[in-house]
């Protein structure tokens, strides 16, 4: 599903809100989450799961063209852990 998809749904879900309102909260959805996760903080969505950090610690690597040896920086990545009941949903038979 991509952004488009899912606005499409929740109009469709919700007939009374114009499709400009439901683009800006999907947008203010996903912007608070950024944001949050920008600042060193985490997100939890009960019943889906948990938006956090990692750090990933500076390593050497290669330049697949050239296969000369580059630093690659460390830098934070974005993670996410589903909750309990979106992994026995996509575990169901």
């Amino acid at each position: 599903m991509i952004r488009s998809e899912l606005v499409a749904a929740l109009a469709r879900e919700n007939p009374g809100l114009r499709m400009e309102e439901v683009e800006k909260i999907v947008s203010t959805f996903f912007d608070e989450i950024s944001a949050k996760l920008a600042s060193g903080g985490r997100v939890e969505l009960r019943g889906f799961g948990a938006f956090s950090t990692r750090e990933r610690d500076p390593r050497k690597g290669r330049n697949p063209r050239t296969g000369e040896t580059v630093d690659v920086p460390g830098k934070k990545v974005p993670y996410f852990k589903p909750g309990k009941e979106m992994r026995a949903r996509l575990n169901s038979d």
